[in-house]
């Protein structure tokens, strides 16, 4: 949540103390690789940045953020509409990226290799053992399937969902 600070003077007895108070004035951008977000409520697909990048911004904006700025320890490639963040120490497969559709970003994803530099509540959904952690975790999802394979837990108020199957998880946010 995006907090702006208002001094508050006390006098008391020929002293003044300064008092820093907290007033909520909208909504502050999670930033999945800083912010230490860790109340599933705070966190809306609409306020979720990867690097910078969040949905619905140009894709010049992703290019230049994710393609042309040297992210430390990431080699980004762009295929078809993606642009793929990989691991550089292990690069096997995608651990992030974004889909570009109509010149926007309209999809951030990210999954359990990119668990290392994922910060707050996310680091520990993408650790996961089992769909009844991440529920733990993540509360209640809105609708999902869950079978001997996997589960597809989808929090659709909040604009993303976490596939989870064995090993591999995976959350996709999208505009809600």
């Amino acid at each position: 949540m995006k907090r702006r600070r208002w001094p508050v003077v006390l006098a008391s007895a020929g002293l003044t103390v300064m008092v820093a108070a907290w007033g909520v004035a909208g909504a502050e951008p999670y930033e999945l690789s800083k912010a230490d977000v860790m109340d599933p409520k705070q966190v809306k697909s609409s306020e979720i940045s990867l690097f910078g990048v969040k949905l619905g911004d140009p894709e010049s904006k992703a290019l230049d953020v994710l393609v042309n700025e040297k992210i430390p320890g990431v080699k980004a490639e762009q295929e078809a509409t993606f642009i793929l963040l990989l691991d550089q120490r292990k690069p096997t497969g995608p651990m992030a990226g974004v889909r570009l559709l109509d010149g926007k970003v309209d999809l951030i994803f990210i999954n359990n290799r990119f668990a290392y530099k994922t910060r707050g509540i996310f680091r520990n959904v993408l650790n996961s053992e089992s769909p009844d952690e991440i529920r733990k975790l993540l509360g209640k999802e809105d609708y999902g399937d869950e079978n001997v394979m996997g589960a597809v837990m989808n929090y659709e108020k909040q604009g993303f969902v976490v596939n989870y199957l064995g090993k591999d998880v995976n959350v996709e946010f999208a505009l809600p």
